[in-house]
């Protein structure tokens, strides 16, 4: 996908929007049914726990993502690729100006992007010990919409990692009161997500159009 979209200059959304399409529709060709995992070698992995401090202790999953989220941070910050990222999604002319590695960077976010979403399913499957093609549908939103909250500006170039950790714990502080009350229905929490997003882009617009100004 990366290489179609830097070599013929596609929408990105649309590449990956029919990516996506596709990877599903190949998992409904090799079944329709959830397909349970009963390796015991993955069960006894995905129940592994690790105490952080007396009696509380957090999964293999969440030490993966925590990994997984401060190598983010320092390729973002502290390499040469990350650097690039920002200065590709500030402006792709100026970059190819200044002699970045523009087409190669792209084609890397796209493969980086992949790997971690790859990554995301296994995780996934450590909780559900099964796969099934309907798993996780409707969560590349909920992916947009933490990294909005989190503060990256949809025009590119500006935003931070530790931002979008903060716009996931947003969401999930959301949805953990709106199911703890218990007289509000769960689609509640889209509602919420629906209206806090569209508060965010609004004040996004706000800094963008003061910028300029200054």
């Amino acid at each position: 996908m990366g290489l179609l979209i830097e070599r013929f200059r596609l929408q990105p959304f649309i590449v990956t929007l029919a990516g996506m399409f596709l990877a599903r529709g190949l998992c409904y060709l090799i079944s329709i049914d959830s397909i349970s995992i009963t390796n015991e070698f993955y069960s006894e992995v995905s129940q592994i726990r690790i105490p952080v401090w007396g009696e509380a202790s957090v999964s293999i999953s969440a030490v993966i993502a925590v990994v997984v989220l401060l190598a983010a941070v320092f390729i973002a910050h502290c390499t040469p690729f990350g650097r690039a990222v920002y200065a590709i999604g500030g402006s792709e002319h100026s970059a190819m100006l200044m002699g970045l590695p523009v087409r190669r960077t792209l084609i890397g976010v796209y493969t980086l992007s992949g790997f971690c979403s790859a990554l995301a399913g296994v995780i996934f499957t450590f909780y559900m010990l099964s796969g099934y093609g309907l798993h996780a549908v409707g969560l590349e939103l909920d992916a947009i919409a933490a990294v909005v909250i989190g503060g990256t500006l949809l025009t590119g170039g500006v935003g931070y990692v530790a931002g979008t950790l903060f716009g996931v714990l947003m969401l999930g502080i959301i949805q953990t009161l709106i199911s703890f009350d218990g007289t509000l229905s769960s689609w509640w929490t889209r509602i919420v997500v629906g209206a806090l997003l569209f508060v965010f882009c609004l004040l996004q617009r706000f800094f963008t159009s003061r910028a300029p100004r200054r």
